[in-house]
């Protein structure tokens, strides 16, 4: 189910150092579940179950946050959340031994 992907983000992040925030917006259908705040960045992040799929308003948004270049995920799995949450990871060891070896 749905609620339990989200859970499994909000445990995930919590662990990051980070906040996911649950984001609903009355006036503009089709926004992200969740605003996730980490440390150095921040993600609008959609989540769905196995078989579910993005809305017209849904796949609008993500193109816009796309074209704003702002970071957009779709998670819909608890595996794609541990997945997502790996590759940050990754990426942030990666800028902070590369930061490390400047002047």
């Amino acid at each position: 189910m749905e609620k339990h992907i989200e859970r499994h983000l909000v445990q995930a992040v919590k662990r990051l150092g980070g906040t996911a925030y649950k984001f609903s917006s009355p006036s503009h259908r089709g926004v992200s579940d969740r605003v996730v705040c980490l440390p150095g960045q921040t993600w609008f992040v959609e989540l769905k179950q196995a078989g579910g799929k993005l809305s017209p308003l849904q796949k609008l948004f993500a193109e816009d946050m796309k074209r704003l270049g702002q970071n957009y995920a779709c998670l819909w799995s608890k595996e794609d959340v541990d997945k997502w949450i790996s590759d940050l990871t990754k990426k942030s060891a990666q800028i902070s031994s590369s930061s490390a070896t400047e002047p």
